[in-house]
């Protein structure tokens, strides 16, 4: 074997002359039987930038770390992706202890109504202080005992002023400050999500944990009232009888009546989120916030703020139980939640697009 077989070729530098030769300039040509330059007709290898005036081939994959050429349309987003960040936000908000524990406690509510009233009533008392049939405590008491039906009624005017929103009150102030006490909201935004989507993806899950919650109320009052007490024409309380079947119908749009008044307050929420890092004061101001407009909207010497303040209407929901319905303050009430939900929820998303997220 001569010496010039078993010595390896020697690689020429980047100032070489053979390296001068072996890359050709822009205007040159390649020589015959040289490798065609991968542009456009094959894949570019990774950190390669294309000849001036050429096209990608249709169909080439775009490389890491390279911009696409001008005039490349955007790639289109695919419309369920958002369904899958909120399926993921929704999976994550339900399956914590704590959402758990606020369902419940909401669901124990009917619970003990229905057996207190049954435990009175059993001793031949009409429900009430006295057991003289007063209508003291929650709206519709009084008439668990004829209609195990009107205890969905009894548990949602029981639950509405404190502990439904008060449970909506503790989801919604961690909704964007507990990722941010946690460290995991500035990840969230490192993915292709953005501020606005994230920031509604949030607000959404608060929406259907506020159905949900209210849901949770009915369907355990009505278990329950099924169980423990008679059921058949409903008495509206114009006076008027309606079946059975269109009384269910009612409850189901009361709750749903009811799990729309809170839209507001989950605004509110929302947006005390954002203006802190810490999980538990953006809760403890939201539900510290709930409690003093609740006070404020029982001071008579205060009624003229009153039909501003978001809890105001909400128990409109018992004028659904008229033959015919009254709209108006369900009206009023459902207008006040739209108002707020606007107004807070551009205030959440000026501060959540202009905040300097470094956790």
């Amino acid at each position: 074997m001569s010496q010039a077989e078993t010595t390896p070729q020697a690689e020429p530098g980047p100032g070489s002359e053979a390296a001068h030769r072996a890359e050709p300039g822009p205007g040159s040509e390649a020589a015959p039987g040289a490798e065609a330059a991968p542009w456009p007709g094959t894949t570019p290898p990774p950190g390669t930038t294309p000849p001036p005036g050429t096209t990608p081939r249709p169909g080439t994959p775009a490389q890491p770390g390279r911009t696409p050429p001008p005039g490349t349309p955007p790639r289109a987003r695919n419309p369920l992706w958002s369904l899958g960040i909120l399926r993921s936000e929704l999976t994550l908000t339900l399956r914590r202890w704590r959402t758990l524990a606020l369902l419940g406690v909401l669901a124990a509510v009917p619970v003990l109504i229905g057996i207190a009233v049954r435990i009175e009533t059993g001793h031949g008392a009409s429900p009430g202080p006295d057991g003289s049939g007063g209508t003291a405590g929650p709206a519709f008491l009084s008439q668990v005992t004829n209609n195990g039906l009107f205890l969905v009624f009894a548990a949602l005017a029981a639950t509405l002023p404190v502990f439904l929103p008060m449970a909506v009150g503790v989801v919604a102030g961690d909704a964007v400050a507990g990722e941010a006490s946690a460290g995991t909201l500035r990840y969230l935004l490192v993915a292709p999500a953005g501020r606005t989507r994230l920031l509604l993806t949030k607000y959404a899950s608060v929406l259907v944990f506020c159905l949900l919650a209210t849901l949770v109320v009915a369907a355990s009052a009505l278990l329950v009232g099924l169980l423990l007490f008679p059921v058949g024409e409903v008495t509206t309380i114009s006076g008027t009888r309606i079946g059975f079947g269109e009384g269910l119908l009612r409850a189901g749009l009361i709750a749903v009546v009811v799990a729309a008044s809170l839209i507001g307050f989950a605004a509110v929420g929302v947006f005390v989120s954002t203006l802190t890092g810490s999980g538990i004061a953006a809760m403890a101001a939201t539900v510290g916030l709930l409690i003093t407009v609740q006070i404020v909207d029982g001071i008579p010497q205060l009624s003229a703020v009153h039909p501003y303040l978001f809890p105001h209407y909400w128990m409109s929901y018992a004028d659904l139980l008229r033959a015919p319905v009254y709209w108006d303050e369900v009206v009023k009430n459902l207008g006040l939640q739209g108002l707020y939900a606007a107004v807070f929820g551009s205030a959440a998303w000026a501060r959540f697009t202009a905040k300097d997220i470094t956790a």
